[in-house]
């Protein structure tokens, strides 16, 4: 049997550990793991391209603990009431290969990107900050701001997106949240959105070769927190922006980001420094508080390990509903696969625990 997270058990467990402390301990999880970079087995994601979208597996591994997620990203969905990106994920056991965990990751990747963001802002955005503005106010914006202002003390939000219902539904949410101290801004442009703002989020979804940001618009020392350039073709920065002398521009895995961030745009020598040495403290995230720096941040598997194995832990840990599936047969004699036809009464029907 195999313990299993879905959708119900996730809403669960953030219900009752609260999302901004799920959001905090997650990114206390991804630093965990940043911080013994050199143990892990790491490759960029595997992506299978289509004309409306991208189907990718990303795993990783550290000798012990292996996880993979399969997502896909198909901006074109919401018209038809679909999601434009879904996931699920597995842990397993490195000595026996066999799974732990299967768990729902279209939630929790949400999470773990709002926490991945956080935690390298926390290194690169000035201490001072606390204007931020959001471009693009889809599925990705309240996680942002519910981490930005509870981890790193952003207290206005400005925001924009080209499509007004995006902004609205956001809005709405923010306002049920209630965030102390929060005041949050609809701009009528991108340009009104990061004038007077300390760190600029984008989080946009068209897969093109975008120029949400340009030069202009670009004051020394904001910090730039890129999420939306995530696969080939799919840029939001002008690359002009990423030539500037005091930029600085730190990535999750390099291989993976030559080929789908923003610095793809540059060429193969072009300089860039990768999260693990910053967290690390190998090297500075800012030098100084006049410097730009760019978070050039496409999501990298090891974020989705970290994920797997705390959802893992607290999933034990809250009371509630454990779900556990039957994937794997059991087998009096493991030699005989066959044997599991012929057993009067196998374990065909998945079992829900629910504790007092």
């Amino acid at each position: 049997m195999v313990d299993f997270i879905g959708v119900s058990r996730i809403r669960e467990l953030l219900t009752r550990r609260g999302t901004a402390r799920f959001i905090e301990e997650l990114a206390g999880e991804i630093e965990a793991d940043f911080l013994r970079w050199e143990s892990f087995d790491k490759s960029p994601r595997h992506a299978t391209h289509s004309s409306v979208g991208v189907i990718e597996l990303m795993p990783a591994c550290d000798g012990r603990l292996y996880a993979f997620k399969y997502v896909n990203g198909h901006p074109t969905n919401t018209r038809t009431g679909l999601l434009t990106v879904t996931a699920f994920g597995v842990l397993a056991d490195v000595e026996t290969g066999y799974p732990l965990l299967l768990s729902e990751l279209t939630l929790t990747t949400a999470l773990r990107t709002a926490a991945t963001s956080v935690l390298a802002a926390r290194r690169m955005a000035r201490a001072s900050s606390r204007v931020m503005a959001l471009i693009g106010n889809g599925a990705q914006g309240e996680f942002q701001v519910i981490a930005f202002h509870q981890l790193l003390g952003i207290r206005e939000v400005r925001l924009y997106d080209t499509d007004i219902g995006a902004t609205e539904k956001l809005e709405r949410n923010l306002a049920r949240l209630n965030l102390p101290g929060l005041a949050v801004v609809r701009c009528s442009s991108t340009a009104e959105a990061v004038a007077g703002a300390d760190i600029i989020t984008t989080a946009t979804a068209d897969k093109c070769n975008a120029t949400i940001l340009t030069p202009e618009l670009i004051v020394p020392g904001v910090h730039l927190n890129a999420l939306g350039g995530d696969c080939p073709g799919k840029t939001e920065l002008h690359r002009e922006i990423l030539l500037r002398p005091d930029v600085r521009v730190v990535v999750e895995y390099e291989p993976q980001s030559r080929i789908e961030g923003e610095i793809q745009q540059m060429d193969p020598g072009y300089a860039v420094t990768e999260l693990a040495a910053v967290l690390a403290g190998r090297v500075p995230g800012r030098a100084s508080d006049r410097e730009v720096t760019v978070f050039d941040s496409v999501g990298f598997a090891l974020e989705d390990f970290s994920s797997l194995r705390y959802l893992l832990r607290i999933h034990h840990e809250e009371r509630g509903t454990h779900a556990r599936i039957d994937l794997l047969p059991e087998l009096e004699d493991p030699k005989d696969l066959f044997g599991l036809l012929t057993m009067r009464s196998p374990r065909l029907a998945p079992t829900c625990d629910a504790a007092a």
